[in-house]
């Protein structure tokens, strides 16, 4: 499963906080997903973080 932060994101912060591994902040203040597919043992913390955006600026495919 691969992540995807898109341009709705405020830079909250709550992505980064929740799952470190898989979402950073950017230079511009806005977070980012690495680009490779998610480990297993990730998936949960990045759902975790996709359903608690405050903008639902994060997706899956």
């Amino acid at each position: 499963m691969k992540f995807f932060v898109n341009e709705s994101c405020i830079g909250c912060g709550l992505c980064t906080g929740t799952c470190p591994e898989v979402f950073a902040m950017t230079d511009a203040g806005v977070a980012e997903a690495i680009s490779d597919e998610v480990d297993a043992a990730l998936e949960a913390p990045a759902n975790e973080a996709l359903e608690g955006c405050p903008v639902g600026a994060i997706r899956t495919e």
